[in-house]
Protein backbone atom coordinates (compact mmCIF):
# COMPACT_ATOMS: atom_id res chain seq x y z
CA UNK A 1 0.00 0.00 0.00
CA UNK A 2 2.92 2.32 0.76
CA UNK A 3 4.45 1.59 -2.77
CA UNK A 4 1.14 2.40 -4.55
CA UNK A 5 0.43 5.45 -2.66
CA UNK A 6 3.95 7.11 -3.41
CA UNK A 7 3.48 5.95 -6.84
CA UNK A 8 0.35 7.17 -7.14
CA UNK A 9 1.93 10.53 -5.68
CA UNK A 10 4.58 10.60 -8.33
CA UNK A 11 2.03 10.10 -11.11
CA UNK A 12 -0.48 12.82 -10.04
CA UNK A 13 2.81 15.87 -9.39
CA UNK A 14 3.83 14.28 -13.25
CA UNK A 15 0.79 14.52 -14.88
CA UNK A 16 0.23 17.81 -12.92
CA UNK A 17 3.48 19.74 -14.16
CA UNK A 18 2.92 18.30 -17.61
CA UNK A 19 -0.93 19.18 -18.56
CA UNK A 20 0.85 22.89 -16.59
CA UNK A 21 3.68 22.94 -18.87
CA UNK A 22 1.73 21.51 -22.49
CA UNK A 23 -0.83 24.16 -21.85
CA UNK A 24 1.45 26.89 -21.81
CA UNK A 25 2.90 27.66 -18.17
CA UNK A 26 0.61 30.30 -17.37
CA UNK A 27 2.50 31.88 -14.25
CA UNK A 28 -0.90 33.71 -13.44
CA UNK A 29 -4.22 32.40 -12.13
CA UNK A 30 -6.07 29.66 -14.29
CA UNK A 31 -8.11 31.56 -17.10
CA UNK A 32 -11.26 29.81 -18.68
CA UNK A 33 -11.35 32.41 -21.26
CA UNK A 34 -8.97 34.60 -23.45
CA UNK A 35 -8.83 37.39 -25.19
CA UNK A 36 -8.42 37.70 -29.09
CA UNK A 37 -7.78 40.63 -30.67
CA UNK A 38 -9.58 40.96 -33.76
CA UNK A 39 -9.83 43.23 -36.79
CA UNK A 40 -13.51 44.62 -38.50
CA UNK A 41 -13.26 43.94 -41.95
CA UNK A 42 -15.01 47.05 -42.74
CA UNK A 43 -13.98 49.77 -40.60
CA UNK A 44 -10.34 48.13 -39.55
CA UNK A 45 -10.93 49.35 -36.21
CA UNK A 46 -8.89 46.68 -33.82
CA UNK A 47 -11.15 45.53 -30.89
CA UNK A 48 -11.24 42.54 -28.38
CA UNK A 49 -13.45 38.99 -28.46
CA UNK A 50 -13.23 36.89 -25.79
CA UNK A 51 -12.50 32.95 -26.67
CA UNK A 52 -13.38 30.22 -24.06
CA UNK A 53 -10.13 28.21 -23.70
CA UNK A 54 -8.92 26.60 -20.45
CA UNK A 55 -5.21 27.74 -18.50
CA UNK A 56 -4.16 26.42 -15.93
CA UNK A 57 -2.24 28.80 -13.64
CA UNK A 58 0.14 28.31 -10.47
CA UNK A 59 -2.94 27.61 -8.97
CA UNK A 60 -4.03 24.41 -10.65
CA UNK A 61 -0.31 23.85 -10.13
CA UNK A 62 -0.17 24.14 -6.95
CA UNK A 63 -3.73 22.47 -5.51
CA UNK A 64 -2.29 19.37 -7.55
CA UNK A 65 1.37 19.19 -6.30
CA UNK A 66 -0.73 19.61 -2.76
CA UNK A 67 -2.48 16.75 -3.13
CA UNK A 68 0.32 14.67 -4.41
CA UNK A 69 2.04 15.86 -1.23
CA UNK A 70 -1.09 14.63 0.90
CA UNK A 71 -0.56 11.04 -0.72
CA UNK A 72 2.68 11.10 -0.54
CA UNK A 73 2.63 12.08 3.43
CA UNK A 74 -0.34 9.56 3.57
CA UNK A 75 2.01 6.65 2.54
CA UNK A 76 4.31 7.24 5.71
CA UNK A 77 1.53 5.86 7.67
CA UNK A 78 1.76 2.18 6.26
CA UNK A 79 4.54 -0.19 7.01
CA UNK A 80 7.14 -1.75 4.96
CA UNK A 81 6.09 -5.29 4.47
CA UNK A 82 9.16 -7.74 4.37
CA UNK A 83 9.37 -11.05 4.67
CA UNK A 84 11.42 -12.83 6.65
CA UNK A 85 12.96 -16.20 5.45
CA UNK A 86 12.05 -18.97 7.37
CA UNK A 87 15.32 -21.37 8.26
CA UNK A 88 15.75 -24.43 6.92
CA UNK A 89 16.35 -27.09 9.43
Amino acid sequence: MKRLLQSLALLVALAAATTWLATGANRGWTKTSVAVKTLDDVTGIEGITYQKKFLPGVDFLGATLGAAAVLAGASLFFRNTTTKPTPKP
